[in-house]
């Protein structure tokens, strides 16, 4: 008995001390989760514009799109006449035809953006050309309007999408001192494409409108050759490892009073490896660590590079590699780590200096040509940190030593680019000069900071084999850039509104312009040419524009402003008086217009509601305009059909744009407002 009572209070015993053990089993399991995943955040790729080699043959390849697919689409509404004659429709009703390829082709600019971030550019661009030809292909099998509404229009429009959007975005990938002007000249492609495809157009419409659409379509289909040459770029990988050993001279130099000091972090060029693969950089949303200090107003963000390397101060000096090479040699230096009473090391910030060393502005410029030569190399930076990675230097030697093979070891997969919409500038197409950011650090701090890194599940899908209907580099690149938390915005929301009424009125001059000066006497050929020399001018006051605007004195939005309400002016008076001299000085102010408003609106979004948030504000943007383009030019086309005038179509038309460069006028004042207000909403941080 006294046995069984014995071996029943051990058994006790032991049960006790199982359950005691289970909650610090899990606290451990825990704890080594989430060390497992801090380790993981030690790696991050960042692309540096190369603005050199390569990149111009980019800048041309997009030019050409833009020619191709703007030329169409302004062009476009030539065929018009044909098709009423052919299918016995109203002009309001065949204006849908080019309409819905106009509104198509800017709609689905979030969507195709989700998968150029997930494939890139060039299969993108590829797919999207091969597709829009076989479209305008059916296209001349057409037994209806209605059947080119559906493949001409709509499909159409998302294949001309497919092309345009990775066609305007990589420039932004490839160019950094050069963007605005790469920029400019690419976004020139759309008028010279109206100035060529205008004549182009009319003469193959002799042969009827099937003929013309489907040697439209070869032509469309020749952008997939353009479109190789829109290869990805191989990031710069920052990696964290801990070093043990290094050159105690070097060390001294660093220290710089001529004292031995303990291992430190420090980023260094290796010899023109390739990158070390990004899926080791990768964290968990939305319970990594970031969140811990986020807040529950901010779970969707995502940490930049620079948020997860800090408490660095990088040093840029002359390289001291080895003999021959050209490359540049970045320096870390960490200050001694401050504690908390408890002995946990407290959170350091990240502060990238301007101008640590004596480097002239002409050796850093060099120094940069030299270290962003990533089209006919790539260079791995590494940044040693004690408590991040626990791996031995032996470890991370083999791991270069496998991604300088182009593969992983852990995962036999070849590295890949940058995700190109995880940068928070990538639709930005001014002078990177008008941004604070940029300003205040080095290029490679700049690209650190506005670099959003791609998620543990994000990059394990970019490993895995296999079709996924949505990856997470789709969702969250669409999850960006319709975030309706924008919408809240006033400032934002004066903008959209603005850009809705400016495209309602933006393609009716050229959907009625050629008909109007033949109503009034002119010949065809004289009509075709005022929608050329839009197009002309619309060329050259791209460059105008975009070099004006690189002047910080130059404000955006008022040349914004200046632009739109000239253009509304000129389109409401235009029908005054109809001759050869009058129509092209209408041309002269609706060509500058239309340029300027296309090429300021990233700018002035930037400005009203920063940087970060631009990505998403290119979203809403795109999907008001393209809405406003679809719906303009038929109601115009009601107008004239009620009326049998086309001054009502312009009056329409030129209302709209002078009332949407009225709401622009107290956009600054309104964003001081909600700056204001905001400030006041935020709550003090607690002490």
């Amino acid at each position: 008995m006294a046995t069984q009572q014995t071996k029943s209070q051990d058994e006790l015993t032991s049960a006790r001390a199982l359950v005691t053990k289970q909650p610090d089993i899990a606290i451990k399991k825990a704890e080594n989760e989430e060390q497992e995943d801090e380790e993981q955040i030690e790696e991050a790729a960042v692309v540096v514009p190369p603005d050199s080699g390569w990149a111009w043959v980019v800048m041309v390849a997009s030019f050409l799109c833009c020619t191709v697919i703007d030329g169409i689409v302004f062009c476009s509404p030539l065929i018009q006449q044909q098709l009423m004659a052919e299918f016995h429709v109203s002009k309001a009703y065949v204006s849908f035809v080019s309409s819905l390829l106009s509104g198509c082709y800017l709609m689905a600019g979030p969507f195709v953006s989700a998968l150029a971030n997930r494939f890139g550019f060039r299969a993108v661009t590829i797919t999207g050309a091969i597709f829009a030809g076989i479209c305008f292909g059916l296209s001349y099998f057409a037994t209806s309007v209605e059947f080119l509404f559906i493949i001409y229009g709509v499909l159409g429009g998302i294949g001309f999408c497919m092309v345009y959007i990775p066609a305007v975005v990589i420039i932004g990938f490839y160019f950094e001192k050069w963007r605005a002007l790469a920029t400019g000249v690419a976004m020139c492609g759309s008028g010279v494409g109206t100035f060529v495809f205008a004549p182009l157009t009319k003469t193959m419409l002799e042969t009827g409108w099937r003929h013309t659409l489907a040697i439209q379509g070869i032509i469309v289909m020749s952008c997939a050759l353009f479109g190789l040459a829109f290869r990805p770029i191989q990031p710069i990988t920052l990696s964290a490892t801990n070093e043990e050993a290094g050159d105690e001279q070097e060390k001294s130099k660093l220290n710089g009073h001529g004292n031995t000091v303990a291992p430190t972090p420090q980023l260094h060029q290796a010899a023109f490896t390739k990158p070390l693969p990004e899926g080791r950089f990768a964290y968990s949303m939305p319970n990594s660590a970031h969140n811990t200090y986020m807040g529950a107003s901010q779970r969707n963000h995502y940490p930049t590079a620079q948020e997860i390397f800090k408490g660095m101060n990088l040093e840029r000096r002359p390289s001291g590699t080895a003999a021959g090479s050209k490359g540049t040699e970045l320096k870390a230096l960490r200050k001694s780590q401050p504690t908390t009473p408890n002995g946990d090391p407290q959170q350091l910030t990240f502060n990238l200096h301007k101008e640590l060393t004596t480097v002239g502005e002409n050796e850093e410029e060099a120094e940069n040509d030299n270290l962003l030569e990533t089209d006919a190399k790539s260079v791995t930076i590494q940044a040693r940190r004690h408590t991040v990675s626990g791996r031995r230097p032996q470890d991370l030697a083999k791991r270069a030593a496998a991604a300088a093979a182009g593969n992983d070891g852990h995962h036999g997969q070849a590295t890949s680019s940058s995700r190109p919409m995880y940068r928070d500038d990538i639709f930005f197409s001014g002078s990177l000069t008008r941004i604070p950011q940029y300003q205040s650090q080095t290029s490679l701090a700049y690209h650190m900071s506005v670099t959003r890194l791609p998620t543990k599940q994000d990059m394990l899908q970019d490993r895995q084999k296999g079709c996924r209907i949505c990856p997470e580099a789709v969702r969250r690149t669409l999850a960006t850039m319709l975030d309706t938390s924008l919408l809240k915005s006033a400032s934002f929301m004066c903008l959209a509104v603005s850009g809705f009424l400016t495209m309602m009125g933006f393609f009716v001059p050229f959907s009625f312009v050629q008909d109007r000066a033949v109503h009034a006497g002119m010949t065809q050929d004289q009509g075709t040419a005022i929608l050329s020399a839009i197009g002309l001018v619309n060329t050259f006051a791209r460059i105008v524009c975009g070099s004006i605007s690189s002047f910080p004195a130059v404000k955006p939005l008022w040349l914004n402003n200046f632009a739109l309400t000239a253009g509304g002016v000129a389109t409401i008076f235009s029908g005054v008086v109809i001759n050869t001299t009058s129509q092209w000085i209408f041309a002269l102010f609706f060509g500058v217009c239309i340029a300027c408003f296309s090429a300021l609106r990233s700018l002035i979004a930037v400005e009203l509601i920063g940087l970060e948030k631009l990505t998403n504000a290119y979203g809403f943007l795109m999907l008001f305009q393209g809405l406003a383009a679809t719906f303009g030019t038929p109601i115009a086309g009601a107008l004239y059909e009620a009326t049998q005038s086309y001054d009502m179509a312009f009056y329409f038309a030129g209302g709209l744009i002078l009332l949407s460069a009225f709401l622009c006028y107290p956009l600054t004042y309104v964003a001081r407002w909600e700056q204001g207000r905001n400030e006041k909403i935020t709550p003090l941080p607690a002490a």
